[in-house]
């Protein structure tokens, strides 16, 4: 764990680094707001019918009152859950490549859970790390 964190900290993690990423994301979906949503799990977490709403919005597809009434929306968050993803059989026994399987993707999926995994410095560490990269971006977690 404290290997790949090190990596994940100095950017050289398995697609790259991290917070380049989200950033490009993060500022696309500023400047083109119809064409790029930017959601957040914590958000998704918070408020799943909320969110699950605007994905619609964006794709064009609103829901309509009579799905709403009838649970589609939750529905949906249950089938996109992170309960029923583990349950798939492609994420059980699936890789993406050779040296990662896909189960790999899924723990709990309880917000702020990696303060269980990783030790008070590197907590600190990624903290600090996050400031200085979201610094004045408007991007918080």
């Amino acid at each position: 764990m404290e290997e790949y964190f090190n990596k994940f900290c100095e950017g050289r993690s398995l697609y790259g680094p991290f917070f380049d990423h989200l950033m490009s994301y993060w500022k696309e979906s500023l400047e083109r707001p119809k064409k790029v949503l930017f959601l957040k799990y914590e958000d998704l977490k918070e408020d799943g019918v909320l969110q699950m709403k605007k994905v619609a919005e964006f794709v064009g597809f609103p829901f309509s009152i009579e799905e709403e009434k009838q649970g589609v929306v939750e529905d949906l968050i249950k089938l996109c859950s992170i309960e029923s993803l583990k349950e798939m059989e492609v994420n059980k026994k699936g890789k993406c490549d050779p040296d990662f399987e896909n189960k790999c993707f899924f723990r709990k999926g309880v917000v702020g859970d990696a303060a269980n995994y990783l030790t008070p410095p590197m907590v600190e560490r990624l903290t600090n790390i996050m400031e200085e990269k979201l610094n004045g971006s408007g991007l918080s977690f």
